[in-house]
């Protein structure tokens, strides 16, 4: 058996944790791999999620991760497309997405490798960016160029105004039907994981983990009709500038790493990943008692 540790390298606890767990897995003869999260942090990862690192985790069984929220997400991506499971466990500054380290790291790993934990199975993003030049996919006309790039988040994507800060206006399509044309600051697509993130925050509403469809969140936009949509599981958002200017202009954003495009965006077509991320917990999932205690507590 192969295991991976993800370790907060800006965190002493969870280097003296990853050197503990280190030695459990040499007792029970399992082979173990070492990601820095310094590797998962830098622009590169976020463009292509295939550093060096991912050819270390092939065939790895379990991936433990000491750190918080954000360590998680990118290991997310460094696993996307397998069915590794991930253990996360809390030596950061948020640990929405990971368990208590007071439970012990060696307790809750014995238990993850014995098939004791929960398994949460959590719909992920991929995003389809055409860009100037590139292939429309879902375009009905024959079109020629390269290939579009393609983009894994496990929170969201966020479509955002750039440096110049000027209001951007967008086109909305879900599932095939054109929903409007507004103007904002932006636009953020998200997964139930990331609905108590970055969607939250421009107002969009809390989703239970389980939900397996797409929330599409306009940014502070200029219009009183614009709001929040639920779609669903097999829906594809896309999102398309309006003006020129606003090709040019637009940022983009998988779990708040920016991304670098390759000309002014065409369009980005966001659809559900088609590999769920396995997330392992040791208590069942109080979402709604965590909703309530975390955003409606006075």
């Amino acid at each position: 058996m192969r295991a991976l540790i993800v370790q907060n390298s800006n965190n002493r606890e969870a280097a003296d944790a990853a050197m503990l767990l280190t030695a459990y897995f040499m007792s029970q003869g399992v082979e173990c791999e070492h990601v820095s999260s310094d590797e998962l942090y830098c622009p590169e990862f976020a463009q292509s999620g295939h550093l060096p690192a991912r050819d270390r985790v092939r065939g790895a069984q379990l991936a433990v991760v000491l750190g918080g929220d954000g360590t998680i997400l990118r290991t997310a991506r460094l696993l996307a497309g397998t069915e590794t499971p991930i253990l996360g466990i809390n030596f950061g500054h948020l640990g929405f997405l990971a368990n208590d380290a007071a439970a012990g790291v060696v307790e809750l790993t014995s238990r993850a490798l014995a098939g004791e934990l929960l398994v949460q199975r959590r719909t992920n993003l991929e995003a389809c960016i055409v860009c100037e030049g590139q292939r429309d996919p879902y375009s009905d006309e024959a079109e020629t160029g390269s290939d579009p790039q393609r983009f894994f988040a496990l929170n969201e994507f966020a479509v955002t105004r750039g440096a110049m800060g000027r209001t951007l206006q967008f086109g909305l399509d879900i599932g095939g039907s054109h929903i409007g044309d507004f103007g904002g600051d932006g636009i953020v697509v998200a997964s139930a994981t990331g609905s108590t993130a970055y969607a939250l925050a421009a107002g969009g509403p809390l989703v239970a983990p389980s939900f397996t469809g797409l929330i599409t969140q306009p940014i502070a936009p200029h219009t009183l009709s614009a709001r929040g949509v639920l779609s669903d599981p097999n829906d594809v958002v896309c999102v398309r500038p309006v003006r020129p200017a606003d090709a040019e202009a637009a940022t983009v954003f998988t779990d708040g790493d920016l991304l670098t495009l390759a000309g002014p965006i065409r369009c980005i077509y966001v659809s559900r990943g088609a590999q769920p991320t396995i997330l392992l917990y040791a208590e069942a999932d109080h979402f709604y008692e965590y909703a309530a205690r975390t955003f409606f507590a006075s």
